[in-house]
């Protein structure tokens, strides 16, 4: 887990970058659309807005969903993991589904029965996604930053 802010967007631009290009993969895998040109034409778009979503408005309230499901007191970090993760995964894909619809069709194509079975596909994918693949990879280079020590804060002394 992130100490400090510095961590916090390491930890976030890890988080959004891989989230991103792997749905981005699955999406347009999904609509028979899957080039790398398309990957890549859409990577730097989609990483801003899930960067923004991500620290502004769905990551906040995951966290505040989070920690007001969780006991107080508890010491299982796993299930502090999970329990973020799951609420992040819920709101993210909620967002950024709609995103997608928007990037690649525009707003006179959406429907709710599109945007459900764009929901539900995204979601399957997204929760296994960020559970086994890209939380694990985040959380050990962000582990590896903090042994090193590269991002810790270092205390600064007042001199008058």
């Amino acid at each position: 887990m992130p100490r400090n802010f510095k961590e916090a967007m390491v930890f976030t631009c890890l988080m959004c970058g891989m989230m991103v290009f792997g749905m981005s993969m699955w999406n347009l895998f999904v609509a028979g659309a899957f080039s790398w040109e398309h990957v890549f034409l859409g990577f730097i778009p989609g990483f801003i807005v899930a960067f923004i979503l991500d620290t502004l408005i769905v990551g906040p309230i995951a966290k505040k969903i989070a920690f007001g499901i969780l006991p107080s007191g508890l010491k299982h970090q796993l299930v502090k993991i999970l329990t973020i993760s799951g609420c992040m995964v819920i709101g993210m894909v909620t967002c950024m589904s709609f995103y997608g619809m928007v990037f690649s069709h525009g707003f006179s194509a959406i429907s709710l029965p599109l945007y459900g079975r764009t929901l539900i596909t995204n979601f399957v994918v997204a929760l296994p996604y960020n559970f086994l693949i890209v939380g694990p990879i985040a959380r050990f280079f962000l582990g590896e930053i903090q042994k090193q020590g590269i991002l810790a804060e270092v205390p600064v002394e007042v001199t008058e």
